[in-house]
């Protein structure tokens, strides 16, 4: 789509409008946000395109827009996919050698494991090796629980925070500002750090974590302006 319009506001029902007309999501709903930083930001992203809409460079629009039409009319599937990355969270899965990498997992994890431990009353199994071994159904369900009762918007930005750091603990303690965005994010990339260290940097694998760390970075932002 080319760019036709001059102006962009956000009115009284937080809609972003493009001269007089409000923008619609792809399921033809106006992109109604629900905060006026979020509304601001997302009109932002459409101050910003230039002769075309390029929407890899709109992520914030994106994610509202998965918010609106994907997760809105029915959230409860969504959440209990995100939830079941309960059942293999990244921090339970450890190594057994080098000892260097276990300490380092040991003190960069557990006091998330601890935090998550304490903030729903769950317990967690650890294990070491790949080998998939069950999480106590008690800490699968309030881990769900504390999912589902999160609004379609929050779980939209949710979404690429599991999925790219496959944990839905490192998730949560992001979202209720238990630990900051670097910590975070240095947490899911323990191993790939220590391998690097070892072996040295793909350029691949580089230009692949950059390309998280951007999708990554705009879901943090996307939480932030929801307040």
């Amino acid at each position: 789509m080319k760019r036709f319009w001059k102006h962009v506001s956000v009115d009284a029902e937080r809609v972003v409008r493009l001269d007089d007309r409000p923008v619609r999501t792809p399921g033809r709903v106006p992109l109604a946000l629900p905060t006026p930083a979020l509304a601001e930001a997302v009109a932002d992203e459409w101050r910003g395109v230039g002769e075309t809409v390029d929407p890899r460079a709109m992520p914030l629009t994106g994610l509202a827009n998965a918010a609106i039409d994907r997760i809105g009319m029915d959230p409860a599937p969504f959440a209990d996919g995100l939830a079941r990355y309960a059942e293999s969270d990244l921090l339970c899965y450890r190594a057994d050698s080098p000892p260097e990498l276990v300490a380092r997992q040991d003190a960069v994890w557990n006091p998330l494991l601890d935090w998550a431990q304490t903030r729903y009353d769950v317990h967690f199994t650890l294990v070491t090796g790949i080998m998939h071994k069950p999480q106590p159904p008690a800490t699968v369900e309030r881990l769900a629980q504390a999912v589902a009762a999160l609004d379609p918007f929050r779980l939209a930005a949710l979404s690429p925070v599991v999925t790219i750091t496959g944990s839905l603990v490192l998730s949560l303690a992001l979202l209720e500002g238990a630990a900051d965005v670097h910590a975070i994010w240095a947490a899911a990339h323990v191993d790939e750090d220590f391998q690097a260290e070892q072996w040295g940097e793909d350029y691949l694998a580089v230009e692949a974590r950059e390309a998280k760390r951007r999708e990554f970075d705009a879901a943090v932002r996307f939480l932030q302006v929801l307040g």
